[in-house]
This record gives structure tokens, sequence and C-alpha cells, in this order.
């Protein structure tokens, strides 16, 4: 941060409307981005980025300067993104995904390997929409961070960097992350769908 940024920060920090504003212009490209970057959808971004803002000075009095301004705004924003995301999740908004994605690192078997094809049988079919219907059940169960890191690597197809760089973690902590996220959908399946 210049002395100017950091001069600005300070003003904005006593109350000073013109300040805010001014940090606001500086920042809000980057903001917008980040976040778009997060959900995809540009309304939805452009939301987020007016409310990361209304947060930040909501909130300015508190800012302690442990981390730099621009790292305290991306943390929010990336929240408030999160939260999004979640929200319409749980609402069914986003339920396209890759057919071809695996369903696990260990194994090679697809979304398509769980659609019923001309020669399944009723008693076939069946099964497997009760196994797709007991995933869901199940992924709604998971705790927030699992099932949130299985919907980027399996539903969103998403490969072991972007995801690190989405949540902000190194690869190895998204490689044990998904570990033991899908071990907890598995235990929650239980052994009739195992």
């Amino acid at each position: 941060m210049t002395d100017h940024e950091q001069s600005t920060l300070e003003r904005a920090r006593t109350g000073d409307a013109e300040a805010f504003n001014q940090l606001v212009v500086l920042y809000q490209d980057r903001i917008f981005a980040k976040v778009f970057s997060l959900l995809r959808n540009r309304q939805d971004a452009e939301e987020v980025t007016q409310d990361t803002f209304i947060r930040a000075q909501r909130g300015l009095e508190n800012f302690r300067g442990t981390a730099s301004f621009s790292t305290w705004l991306y943390q929010i924003a990336t929240n408030l993104a999160r939260n999004r995301y979640w929200y319409w999740w749980r609402r069914k908004r986003d339920m396209s995904f890759s057919l071809d994605c695996p369903l696990s690192d260990e194994s090679d078997m697809t979304f398509v390997d769980l659609l019923p094809d001309a020669e399944m049988t009723p008693s076939e079919s069946t099964v497997n929409q009760e196994f797709v219907d007991q995933v869901a059940l199940c992924m709604e169960k998971l705790k927030d961070s699992h099932r949130e890191i299985l919907v980027l690597r399996n539903v969103k197809n998403m490969d072991y960097e972007s995801i690190a760089e989405t949540l902000g973690l190194s690869i190895g902590t998204v490689k044990s992350r998904i570990a033991r996220a899908r071990e907890a959908l598995r235990e929650l399946m239980g052994e009739d769908f195992a």
C-alpha cells in the first residue's frame, strides 16, 4: 500500500466518506474479479462486491491492520461469495455438472455410469435411483467444508490447483480434505451403498 493509500485509509477510518469512496474506486475492480471467479455470475458478483464495501465501511473501525487492507477486503468478499454460493446451492439453483466427471480419484466410474440406459431393467433403474437419491441426501448432511470441496471437485470438475486457489488452501490440504470428505460421505452412505 502506498503512502497515499495509507493516508486515505486513515482518513476513511475517521469517518471521511470521500476517502472511503476513493478506496472503493481503488479496489472495486479487483474485488469484483475475485468474486466473479468464485461465483461465475455477473449479477451475483456485482451484489457481493457492493456488499463487501458496505461490510468494510461498517467494520472499518475494527480493522486492526494485522493484514493489509486489500487482504482484509478479499477475506470479506470471499466469505460473502461462499455464503452466496451455498445459499443458492442449497436451493438447487446450480444443478449443472459434468457427466464425464469421475466420482473419485480411485475409480473411473463417472456420473454417466449412474444414469439408467436402455439396457437397464426396471429394478436396476430403481436401485440406481435409490443410490443417486442417497448421495444427494448424504451430501446435505455433510459439514459445509466437506460438501463445498466435494462439489468443487466432483460436481464442478475443478482441478486441485483451482480448488486450492478458490479456497485459499495448499494443494496438499485440498487433497487431504477431499479424502476426508469422501470418507465422511461413504460413512453416511452406509454399507448398503458402499
